[in-house]
């Protein structure tokens, strides 16, 4: 009996940790089409990932310098999807483009495209 309590545990933390991971992200095909229809596509992991390797044309503004350039993104007007390694910190860029006024979809990780 305790050994399926266990079991269920964790599958019940699994699930929860997919949903929330997934929580608020755009659906690659809607990625896909939003950036076909002029949508900015912004990494925003360090510019040594970037260098890396990163999805056709994507714009690098890391994380960390984006409460200094939010404002710049959403003057352009036009929709942002946004990407990094996990999802982790394009949500927290997502939530500043966001209190900038810009129009953000969070695609999570690049691996999502």
């Amino acid at each position: 009996m305790k050994e399926n309590a266990l079991w269920f545990a964790l599958a019940a933390a699994v699930f929860v940790w997919i949903l929330m991971s997934r929580l608020g992200k755009v659906a690659p095909a809607r990625a896909h089409q939003l950036v076909e229809g002029g949508a900015l596509l912004v990494d925003v992991r360090s510019p040594a990932e970037f260098a890396s390797g990163h999805l056709a044309g994507a714009t690098n503004v890391p994380v960390s310098d984006m409460a200094a350039r939010a404002a710049e993104l959403a003057k352009q007007g036009k929709p942002i999807v946004v990407y990094c390694a996990s999802g982790m910190r394009s949500a927290s860029a997502a939530r500043t483009l966001k209190s900038a006024g810009a129009e953000v979809f969070d695609l999570g990780a690049m691996s999502r495209w």
